[in-house]
């Protein structure tokens, strides 16, 4: 029987990728399937890359959306263990923030949103929440 693998929890997907320069510069280039992180702090998100937008108690608006998308690859590269945890978690909150400000959202809004992935968000940087891998169909 034919199965597929699939990661669950995921409500966007990148329709384009997105390029921006960022205040995170790793020693080295960082290359996954869809995030390249380069020294000089390009951050490329490529085209396809699934995210599941702002979380937390907050509403999904189009001031949230770009911070967000930047916001969990960085994430994702902490839980992958390929950028330091504990060096750049603030670098990225705050890089959260000012994307949202650059994008239009209230500062007082902006400066909630901070200061909720800066006393929340540090699971979601563990490697122990790493999405699972799924199969389907259930194998016998």
């Amino acid at each position: 029987m034919d199965c597929i693998a699939y990661k669950a929890g995921y409500k966007y997907q990148l329709n384009q990728t997105y390029i921006v320069n960022i205040c995170i510069k790793p020693s080295e280039c960082i290359t996954t399937d869809f995030i390249v992180l380069q020294a000089n702090g390009e951050l490329t998100i490529q085209r396809g890359y699934a995210w599941d937008g702002p979380s937390g108690p907050t509403i999904d608006t189009l001031d949230f959306m770009r911070g967000s998308l930047v916001h969990d690859a960085l994430y994702q590269l902490m839980r992958h263990e390929l950028i330091d945890a504990n060096h750049y978690k603030d670098k990225a909150d705050r890089l959260l923030q000012t994307l949202c400000k650059q994008d239009g959202m209230n500062a007082l809004r902006a400066w909630w949103v901070y200061q909720g992935v800066r006393y929340f968000g540090k699971p979601a940087t563990d490697k122990a929440n790493k999405k699972p891998l799924l199969i389907a169909p259930r194998q016998s």
